[in-house]
C-alpha cells in the first residue's frame, strides 16, 4: 500500500507537547449532554447479551445470515467434534474418570467447551466494549452520526464536528480492543493498514479521517500515542491514533474509565439475580449432539450422569 497522505484536520503542533502531531481535541464540540446511569446500565446489560451471541457464532464459525436448520447441522457437528476433544485431551484419565463421577453431561459439555475456547472466550470482553462504546457514542448526542461499518477491521464510524464550522467534520474509524497487547508487535503495522484503508475506501465520508484503536482497558500517564516503527521511529500512520482508556471512555461516554467499570460492575453483581449470563453461551444442539455421543459410548446413566468411572478410563485410554 502506498504510504497515506497525512489528513486536515487540526493537529498538536508544539513539538515539546507529548501529543505532537495528534489531533488537537481541544477543536472539537464538546458533550452536550450526561448519559444517565440507568441508561447506560441498559447498554451494558445489552452490550453482554449481544457479546455472548457474537462470540458463540465467532466460536462455531457460524456464518451470518445462515437459517436455523444449517445452523443446527454446524452445532451438532461442532458436539461431535467436542466429544472427540473431550477424549484426545484429557491429561489424566485415572484421576478425571473420579472427578466426573455423577457430574451430568450437560455441564460437563459446558466446562469443556470453555476449555476448548478460552482463548477465544477473552474476545467477548472486547464485544462487550466495542457495542458499549457504540451505543454510548449514539446517546451522548457529541456525534452527528455514529454508525456501524460492518467491516471486520473497524467497530463503528462516529463523525464529529469542529467548533470552527468552516472546517468539515471528521470522520472517526474505530476499533476497540481490550488492551494494548491483544496485537503482537508484528501485527500492528498490518491493523493499521487494514483500518485506514476502510477509512479511504469509504465513499460516504465528506471530510477527513482519523483512525483509531480505542483500548477498553489500558491506562497510561500518555493518553493518545501513534505507534510507529521501533527501528526507524517513523510513524506506520500519522492518521491512525491509539487511544487508553482514560481518553477512549470520556471521550465516547462522557465518563472517566473508573466510572465505566463501576457501571459494569454493578451490573455484573446482578447477573444471579436477573439470570443474565456473562460466559459464551453453549448452543442447545451443540450439548445434546455431545449427550449422544456420550450415550453411544455407554458412558452416562439413563439420566445423563457419568455412572461409571472404570468405563470413562477404558474410553481416554482407547485410541
Amino acid at each position: 500500500m502506498a504510504k497515506s497522505s497525512p489528513q486536515n484536520y487540526p493537529r498538536v503542533t508544539d513539538s515539546h507537547n507529548p501529543y505532537f502531531s495528534c489531533l488537537d481535541e481541544s477543536q472539537l464540540i464538546v458533550h452536550p449532554r450526561k448519559i444517565p446511569p440507568t441508561e447506560v446500565t441498559r447498554f451494558i446489560i445489552a452490550a453482554i447479551k449481544n457479546a455472548e451471541m457474537k462470540s458463540s457464532r465467532e466460536i462455531l464459525n457460524v456464518p451470518d445470515g445462515l437459517d436455523n436448520f444449517d445452523t443446527s447441522i454446524i452445532y451438532k457437528r461442532e458436539g461431535k467434534t467436542l466429544f472427540k476433544y473431550f477424549r484426545d485431551y484429557c491429561g489424566d484419565p485415572a484421576a478425571t474418570a473420579y472427578q466426573l463421577l455423577n457430574e451430568h453431561y450437560t455441564d460437563v459439555c459446558v466446562e469443556q467447551f470453555r476449555l476448548r475456547t478460552l482463548q477465544k472466550e477473552r474476545m467477548n470482553s472486547g464485544w462487550r466494549y466495542q457495542f458499549l462504546a457504540f451505543e454510548c457514542a449514539r446517546s451522548t448526542g457529541r456525534f452527528r452520526s455514529v454508525s456501524d461499518i460492518g467491516a471486520a477491521e473497524a467497530d463503528f464510524n462516529a463523525e464529529i464536528e469542529f467548533k470552527d464550522t468552516t472546517i468539515n467534520p471528521l470522520s472517526l474509524y474505530v476499533s476497540v480492543k481490550n488492551r494494548m497487547n491483544t496485537l503482537g508487535g508484528q501485527d500492528w503495522p498490518k491493523a493499521i493498514q487494514a483500518l485506514e484503508q476502510v477509512a479511504i475506501n469509504d465513499r460516504n465520508r465528506r471530510g477527513p479521517y482519523l483512525c483509531v484503536f480505542g483500548l477498553a482497558m489500558d491506562q497510561g500517564k500518555k493518553s493518545r500515542t501513534i505507534k510507529s516503527n521501533s527501528r526507524t521511529k517513523q510513524p506506520y500512520s500519522v492518521n491512525t491514533e491509539v487511544w487508553l482508556a482514560n481518553f477512549f471512555w470520556p471521550f465516547f461516554a462522557n465518563y472517566s474509565y473508573e466510572e465505566i467499570m463501576s457501571f459494569v460492575l454493578e451490573v455484573l453483581l446482578k447477573t444471579t439475580k436477573d439470570k443474565l449470563s456473562i460466559k459464551v453461551v453453549v448452543p442447545e444442539e451443540l450439548i445434546e449432539s455431545f449427550g449422544n455421543c456420550c450415550r453411544e459410548h455407554g458412558l452416562i446413566s439413563d439420566d445423563g450422569k457419568f455412572n461409571n468411572p472404570r468405563k470413562l478410563v477404558e474410553f481416554f485410554c482407547k485410541r
